[in-house]
């Protein structure tokens, strides 16, 4: 069992602690949270990896890990992560929680400062950030962002993005473009850095055995300067309910593959903000592609044999859902046509009890078994802290064994395809 307490630190600071003794790690996370932009993407993404090679006081990875070792192996790593139009930046923090090895001193303290030194008095150099880290850490954004080519459904999954929300920030790759990394420099990292630690939305998590007052009070003194007054709200998700005119649009595009890669883009109708029901979506996605016991599991890919893998996702914040499969080139057509079909038996009705019944234990199986974890317990706070529709873990399993057949079916109704991307060789 955990206890949730949420405070306002200061204007566009917010706090969850997630009282529990329930884990031997303890874990935090120092979010700051901006609008997702072409024109910043790379420098956000990178900005975290400079700060993690040295701070004012230990002032390279040597000092850091001494630090850390001397802290009963803390560890402190960059976050860098999309949610919805929203760019998420900053550090994830875990340490052996005291509670189950007393009398080591002030290991929540003593990290918390650490890493609140390297987020807000990083290693300068003439008052621009070190060019070294720079180059070094811009060689392997790169790499990483070369690297998202080799594993071919993920490639296929950005470049439906890419083209089905091209008008839209959405399409902007959480680590930006190399083209943009290129152009860093020391001077704009440097204002860059300045600009959204003055601005962002900072959202703080917590989760381990310390009293909130406690965590509460440490944390105003490792972070005091970021502690200035502010305004910053999380800023919003651009939503688009229908395809446009003309759709579906079909891109299809050539690589050394030996396997064609068929992703689609949907648009789901409704939003987080009105209308959209989330535990019956999450259902609804359940039942219609993701897992074992899916219809695209189940048809499309078992009885039919028309697909390697088929399954669906949907990002709840942008009101998207992507089907991705791997198929023979020759299949594309008549995979593309089923895919279709097993989504219009959902949007009829055509669920079995026991497919609805399977559909609400899996999602209810897979949020218990992220509550099992520490990272994956503040994870699901995090992703209700930057939602439309805010929700306790919890409570949220509750409603999913609450959602009937015509929630699911009132849920899918306006689920459109706008997008269908095909990588063949």
């Amino acid at each position: 069992m955990h206890e949730v307490h949420i405070s306002n630190i200061c204007p566009g600071i917010d706090l969850t602690c997630i009282h529990t003794d329930k884990f031997k790690t303890g874990v935090m996370s120092i979010n700051l949270i901006s609008a997702l932009s072409r024109a910043s993407a790379a420098s956000s993404a990178l900005l975290p990896r400079v700060l993690r090679l040295g701070s004012s006081d230990h002032p390279d990875m040597d000092s850091i890990a001494s630090a850390l070792d001397d802290l009963y192996g803390s560890n402190i790593e960059p976050i860098v992560r999309k949610k919805g139009e929203l760019h998420c930046i900053g550090l994830h923090i875990d340490f052996p929680d005291e509670f189950y090895i007393p009398g080591t001193g002030n290991i929540l303290e003593d990290t918390f400062s650490l890493a609140g030194e390297i987020l807000l008095s990083p290693s300068m150099r003439g008052g621009l950030l070190k060019v070294d880290y720079i180059d070094s850490e811009r060689k392997n954004l790169i790499d990483d962002i070369r690297a998202s080519i080799n594993d071919k459904r993920g490639y296929a999954i950005d470049r439906l993005l890419e083209e089905m929300c091209s008008e839209e920030a959405y399409s902007v790759s959480r680590l930006g473009s190399e083209k943009e990394a290129r152009e860093i420099t020391p001077d704009s990292l440097t204002a860059h850095y300045r600009s959204i630690i003055a601005e962002s939305k900072v959202e703080l998590l917590f989760c381990g055995s310390a009293e909130p007052s406690r965590v509460e009070s440490t944390l105003r003194a490792a972070l005091h300067n970021l502690l200035e007054h502010r305004n910053a709200m999380i800023p919003e998700t651009n939503v688009i309910l229908a395809p446009p005119e003309g759709s579906p649009k079909n891109i299809t595009e050539t690589l050394d593959v030996s396997q064609g890669k068929l992703a689609m883009g949907f648009r789901l109708g409704k939003d987080l903000k009105t209308t959209l029901d989330y535990p019956a979506v999450m259902v609804f996605n359940s039942i219609y592609g993701s897992g074992v016991t899916s219809k695209l599991f189940v048809n499309v890919r078992e009885k039919l044999a028309l697909c390697y893998y088929a399954s669906s996702m949907i990002d709840k914040h942008k009101s998207i859902m992507i089907v991705s499969s791997g198929i023979d080139f020759q299949n594309r057509d008549v995979a593309l046509d089923e895919i279709l079909v097993q989504l219009d038996h959902v949007k009829k009705g055509q669920v079995s009890e026991s497919e609805l019944t399977s559909a609400k234990s899996s999602v209810t199986t897979s949020i218990k078994s992220a509550m099992d974890r520490p990272s994956g317990l503040m994870e699901l706070y995090f992703d209700s802290s930057v939602s439309a529709q805010r929700y306790d873990p919890e409570t949220l399993c509750d409603a999913v064994e609450s959602v009937t057949l015509d929630s699911v079916v009132e849920t899918s109704s306006d689920i459109e395809l706008d997008t269908v991307y095909f990588l063949r060789n």
